[in-house]
């Protein structure tokens, strides 16, 4: 609490409000604008992690907001290091990720001067990749505008909040009675459905005969796992999840049927298509099968359950929008269902959940020509990780093998690739993921591709005395890119897709990680084994099968009929003939 009478500088109010919000970490990298903030948040006892680049900074925040619950917090300063962090903002808008950033900027008396890191309006250049944005106008408006802030991102649908302090705003002291109160701080409304949408989801439960819940990424949390497996314990249906929905049924159980993409074996394998789809947490677009209807098939009916009710019919109708939060709709369909005779759906459910052991069988070799093939050698890491482990996936193709061979048992423990598609968050996301569970085993795994975006934060890792460790499937080129070319053009067409044969290993060693280089499958658990076992941030460099494509990226690009005038384009939907 501040003294009426004593004075404090812009940075002790905000740092002061942070506290007060229960900010412990700051992701950050240094800028001399934010020196009042940085002595601020050492006198209040917060933490900062600082990076080599303020995206992974960024990154970092939105992963500890994701995996925690909390707000994220990153601290970049003016000019170039606002614009660095622009793709973080935008990757944390378009997953719903609470994170306040906190820019620097010029002091005001300097405007149109030419001044250092000064000469664009960051605000509105903010404003289309944030929630909102703002820039504090005195010392006096710091603490209540910091909780509004922090209010804006926490609340409704979440997302990320640009707060930029001119640094004569930071450095200027006012008393504390001048400086206007922090209030609202602990405002968190979770929005409970109406009891007639309770009923109606009831009703189209009982009547369907192969329903299905495909889980989101607003659904990883510790109280909708509660929710979901009290309700399938009492009525079983085939769970489908997203990967950053992983674990909210412990791996193993009888209605975990794995992957979202699983949804589109369900025919394959005779099990029929679900006729009720209810989207819990999650939206609709091209991770869901955009408009084909190959997950979501167009017939069936669907049931979306989601904090903002402006994403629910996003692509179609949508038969009953419940516009809640879902571990309450949960709670509140389970206690709506004791009343009732339930069907029995166990032999459906074991139909769909054996969609997963389709798709593990896929790729019965472990080694094939040109090097390890990368599904098994990304089973063989999670393996070694364990179910207790938690996952960051980066890469085209590498985050798309990565995902489809982990379990774990709890929600919150895999990060990967969102509606950006943003290359390069693995290292920002493994350190978030780190600082928020310290005594957790992490492991990224990534692509050489991708791992060169951010091969800096291995310094990060070493300063920080992080244990993360790196897993690069390495196979020498833009996977999904050199394999979408040859789908088009022809198996020996390559442009600009081929990489060099970087020693990525030395390059770790050289930060002062552990790091080792694998080219026999036989060789992946040991080295893992040592990895995890050096206490170090480590990296383990597997050289993979460059000819191999998952079957993602055929997806993604989409397959003609034979004599089709279709246009096939990359990762859309195909252009169809006029």
């Amino acid at each position: 609490m501040s003294s009426p009478e004593a004075r404090y500088t812009g940075g002790d109010l905000l740092a002061q409000t942070l506290h007060d919000a229960g900010v412990t970490k700051i992701f950050a990298l240094h800028g001399g604008h934010h020196e009042a903030l940085f002595k601020g948040c050492i006198d209040q006892g917060i933490d900062l992690i600082d990076f080599r680049h303020e995206a992974a900074a960024g990154h970092a925040a939105d992963a500890y907001a994701r995996t925690t619950g909390k707000l994220g917090v990153c601290i970049i300063t003016a000019g170039p290091g606002f614009t660095n962090a622009i793709s973080a903002i935008a990757n944390a808008q378009l997953d719903a990720s609470p994170v306040l950033f906190l820019i620097g900027a010029p002091p005001l008396r300097e405007v149109e001067t030419n001044p250092l890191q000064g000469g664009i309006d960051q605000i509105a250049m903010a404003r289309p990749a944030a929630k909102w944005a703002l820039s504090i106008p005195s010392t006096e408006r710091v603490r209540d505008l910091t909780a509004m802030a922090i209010r804006k991102a926490m609340t409704g649908r979440k997302g990320p909040v640009v707060l930029e302090i001119p640094i004569d705003i930071l450095h200027m002291s006012v008393t504390g009675a001048q400086a206007t109160p922090s209030a609202g701080l602990a405002v968190r409304p979770q929005p409970a459905p109406a009891p007639e949408e309770v009923a109606a989801l009831a009703e189209l439960l009982l009547r369907a005969e192969r329903p299905v819940i495909v889980a989101g990424l607003e659904s990883a949390s510790a109280a909708t796992a509660v929710a979901l497996r009290a309700l399938v314990a009492k009525l079983p249906l085939p769970v489908f999840a997203k990967p950053q929905a992983y674990g909210l049924l412990p791996a193993g159980h009888a209605c975990d049927a794995g992957a979202a993409g699983n949804l589109a074996v369900l025919p394959i394998i005779g099990a029929g298509a679900p006729d009720l789809v209810i989207l819990l947490g999650a939206r609709l677009g091209l991770m869901l099968g955009g408009r084909s209807g190959a997950l979501v098939p167009h017939d069936a009916h669907v049931v979306q359950i989601y904090s903002d009710a402006s994403e629910i019919g996003r692509l179609r109708d949508i038969d009953l929008p419940i516009a809640a939060d879902c571990a309450q709709t949960l709670t509140a369909l389970t206690k709506a269902l004791a009343a009732v005779d339930l069907p029995d759906t166990s032999a459906w459910t074991a139909r769909a959940a054996g969609a997963k052991a389709l798709a593990a069988s896929a790729w019965p070799d472990a080694e094939v020509a040109g090097g390890i093939h990368p599904y098994h050698a990304a089973k063989a890491v999670a393996n070694a990780a364990g179910q207790d482990a938690a996952y960051v996936f980066d890469g085209g193709e590498s985050s798309s093998w990565g995902t489809a061979t982990v379990a774990v048992d709890a929600p919150a423990r895999v990060l990967s690739h969102g509606y950006l598609g943003c290359l390069g968050i693995g290292p920002g996301f493994a350190i978030g993921m780190q600082i928020a569970h310290p005594d957790r085993r992490v492991v990224q795994v990534t692509g050489d591709g991708a791992m060169g975006f951010h091969i800096q934060e291995f310094d990060t890792m070493v300063r920080h005395r992080l244990p993360i460790v790196t897993v690069i499937l390495n196979n020498q080129v833009w996977g999904m890119s050199i394999h979408g070319q040859q789908m088009m053009y022809g198996a020996n067409y390559n442009v600009i897709t081929k990489l060099g044969s970087t020693q990525y290993a030395s390059i770790a060693a050289a930060f002062g990680c552990h790091a080792e280089r694998v080219t026999a499958f036989a060789e992946i658990a040991p080295a893992m084994a040592r990895a995890f076992a050096s206490g170090k941030p480590a990296l383990v460099e597997i050289m993979t099968d460059a000819d191999v494509v998952h079957p993602a990226t055929v997806a993604m690009l989409g397959q003609l009929a034979e004599g089709s005038r279709d246009i096939m384009i990359p990762y859309y939907e195909n252009i169809a003939a006029s």
